[in-house]
């Protein structure tokens, strides 16, 4: 037993102990770090949440908003922030309007949202810590029932440096890492914690990240019970029993692989319809670009972008939605040429949101070039419901103007070939996909 608690670290002080909590977390394939941090999807969504977000102030500052939540653009994107896998589950809970609670109070009180919005206006326009406090205490003061730190997983999305991600678990994963005692309903706590988090962030930075996304992980696991948090006290008792029940987090990962693989499997299948696309087009004569972080991806022992372009050109590289356009997941252009002929956005098990931000900034570029674009969700023959569900909420009224259809992977994968050996243009692709609008 002696030697065992020695490895645990007797004589270590706490932040050793939380050193050796965060690098086994890390190691870990069904922990946040790995299952949700490292997401690929993960930061192509971060534009599309911000977008969603300004669609929100719009309306309010026009007033079109409306005073209910189902149906309205904020709950497409919060709708979309909690599909952000396990770590932002249930963020739409909050915003829901509970009537005999008459909560959160920004549905039947204009003045009440107005405030809302020119919080995340605001937020979305500063660039410091200072500025966001002070916009945080300015709606702070107005003691709006029901909204209080709920908007910080919104407020992460705009600042993941800056606002660290915020729910019941991560708040008690902090609570039990450090021994506060931070109440989940305040401002004046969320507050609290933030420093709380930078700091500890900061004295583990080299095994966590500028992006507070990765300790939100590592807190939320804590928090969840995932994984347990290191003891405060260090007595020789209290190691041992955290070594054992740590051990414990490690045999259970162990158990979970074959449910790692088949989340593998997952990733891969949304890598592999992109590797379809990417040779359909390319046996059409298109020139077929990549989205930007997933070009070296490996697939089938070479990176996905392999033949594809390695830099798109320049009138689309200095439109006004660049920085979005870069991340659909396929583009076919016309050969030597800046014509998009068709985007393809593959919907493997996320929300469709994202990829139909995407697609509207690359119709809305600016540019007659895209606007005849063939615009394309890819997805399991299953979703078509939801996907035409989807595309009935008002955050997707300009949508009814675009060529978009729904292609299912089935059709897909029965006609790819034939289509690469005897078709020309888009006639092929569009006659195995369905409109959508």
């Amino acid at each position: 037993m002696a030697a065992q608690i020695d490895t645990l670290g007797i004589g270590d002080d706490h932040d050793g102990l939380v050193r050796r909590l965060i690098t086994r977390w890390r190691d870990d394939p069904n922990a946040t770090y790995r299952s949700w941090f490292l997401w690929d999807e993960r930061l192509k969504n971060f534009r599309s949440i911000r977008r969603g977000i300004g669609q929100v102030v719009g309306e309010i500052e026009r007033g079109t908003f409306g005073v209910t939540y189902r149906g309205s653009s904020l709950e497409t994107v919060v709708h979309s922030v909690a599909e952000q896998r396990q770590i932002f589950k249930g963020a739409d809970h909050a915003f829901r309007w509970k009537p005999k609670l008459r909560i959160p109070d920004i549905y039947e009180s204009p003045e009440n949202q107005r405030a809302f919005g020119r919080l995340l206006d605001a937020c979305s326009c500063c660039d410091t810590a200072e500025e966001i406090i002070g916009h945080i205490h300015a709606i702070d003061r107005l003691k709006i029932k029901g909204l209080r730190p709920a908007v910080a997983s919104l407020l992460y999305f705009l600042h993941p440096t800056l606002v660290p991600p915020f729910n019941t678990a991560i708040v008690k994963g902090y609570n039990a890492l450090t021994g506060a005692n931070v109440k989940l309903g305040s401002w004046e706590h969320f507050l609290a914690m933030r420093t709380g988090v930078l700091d500890l962030n900061e004295r583990h930075r080299e095994l966590l990240s500028n992006d507070l996304g990765a300790i939100g992980g590592l807190l939320f696991d804590v928090g969840s019970g995932r994984y347990p948090a290191p003891p405060l006290d260090g007595s020789s008792a209290t190691l041992a029993n955290w070594g054992s029940r740590l051990e414990a987090a490690r045999e259970e990962a162990r158990t979970l692989s074959q449910a790692a693989l088949a989340q593998g499997e997952c990733e891969r299948t949304h890598t592999e319809i992109q590797a379809w696309l990417r040779d359909l087009g390319l046996a059409l004569g298109y020139d077929v670009w990549i989205a930007a972080n997933d070009r070296s991806r490996p697939f089938n022992g070479s990176p996905l972008g392999y033949g594809c372009l390695e830099r798109l050109p320049a009138t689309i590289a200095t439109s006004k939605g660049a920085d979005s356009i870069r991340l659909i997941d396929v583009l076919w252009l016309e050969k030597g040429g800046d014509h998009v002929a068709a985007a393809f956005e593959v919907e493997h098990s996320t929300s469709i949101y994202s990829g139909i931000v995407r697609m509207l900034d690359l119709a809305l570029s600016g540019s007659e070039l895209h606007a005849t674009a063939g615009l394309f969700l890819v997805a399991p023959d299953t979703r078509e419901a939801d996907v035409r569900a989807q595309l009935q909420r008002p955050a997707f009224s300009r949508v009814a103007d675009l060529d978009i259809s729904y292609l299912p992977y089935g059709e897909l994968e029965k006609n790819r070939e034939a289509i690469g050996r005897f078709g020309s243009g888009l006639k092929a692709i569009k006659a195995i996909a369905s409109k959508l609008v």
